[in-house]
């Protein structure tokens, strides 16, 4: 046997652990999902069901109505991710390629912005929505979310735009490109694997919060998918826990499959500014 191989047997026997711990939650969402009702709460517990009912998803997704917050997930997660990035990108390359006045300070400012939990300003943001007549909308998630999300896509990108060399950028203009085009066409191509893993995590901080979204939304049709899930427990007499566990995985499946996606720039971008 290989040097190679036995290193691959000992790294896999070394994890196997870490492995089972992490798809263990997964395991028992999945198998409570497609339990018969009647089996969820048998006692003694059965680990595996006895028959694997399918129509469990499709009765979770008519009774809760689990598509349109599916969506509102999806367009308030996409939307405050892109208005994060459309901001932070030119904020961060002026951080990294321009000296100023104040931009050490400007710098502590952007990482103790990142100590604030948004409940503390939950009170005041839902006074501001009431007043402008965006309660209950998801519009008025996406600009919370975006506007939270700025200072840490901001820090980011800044430490991974500094090692892109400048020369590069140096010899586009002397070939008479200007600034701008010069960003476009030279900058901005080499800076994706960090824009891509900034939107990853500014994504899911969008996906998974939800005080800001408890305390903005009102009416079932506003509601993301941690607001769903929740009123499937609260408040009722009766819960359907595999229509819960159903949902749970289903609400997970999106940002896995990004995950896997974007996994090789998610490698690449996870050591940035580590090495000029």
């Amino acid at each position: 046997m290989s040097k190679r191989a036995r290193r691959s047997i000992i790294s896999w026997l070394v994890l196997s652990p870490l492995m089972v711990v992490i798809l263990f939650p997964f395991a028992v969402m999945f198998f409570t999902a497609v339990k018969p009702a009647d089996e969820v709460l048998a006692t003694p517990t059965a680990w595996l069901p006895s028959t694997i009912r399918w129509a469990n998803f499709v009765e979770m997704w008519q009774v809760t109505g689990f598509g349109r917050a599916l969506l509102n997930s999806l367009y308030v997660s996409t939307a405050s991710t892109l208005g994060a990035l459309i901001v932070a990108v030119p904020a961060a390359y002026a951080l990294s390629r321009f000296e100023f006045k104040g931009k050490g300070a400007y710098r502590q400012f952007l990482l103790i912005t990142q100590m604030l939990s948004p409940i503390v300003l939950v009170l005041g943001l839902f006074r501001l929505s009431v007043a402008v007549g965006l309660l209950d909308s998801v519009n008025v998630l996406v600009m919370i979310y975006a506007a939270f999300n700025i200072a840490f896509a901001v820090w980011m990108l800044q430490s991974y735009f500094a090692t892109i060399p400048r020369d590069l950028e140096e010899a586009a203009w002397l070939e008479g490109a200007s600034r701008f085009r010069t960003v476009i066409i030279v900058f901005l191509p080499l800076a994706v694997p960090a824009m891509v893993v900034t939107a990853i995590f500014t994504f899911i901080n969008s996906w998974n919060e939800f005080v800001l979204a408890l305390t903005m939304l009102r009416s079932a049709e506003s509601h993301t998918l941690p607001i769903k899930i929740f009123s499937l427990v609260a408040g009722r007499y009766t819960v359907e826990w595999h229509h819960i566990m159903g949902a749970t995985l289903l609400a997970t499946v999106p940002v896995a499959i990004i995950f896997g996606w974007l996994q090789r720039y998610l490698v690449r971008g996870l050591a940035l500014g580590a090495v000029k």
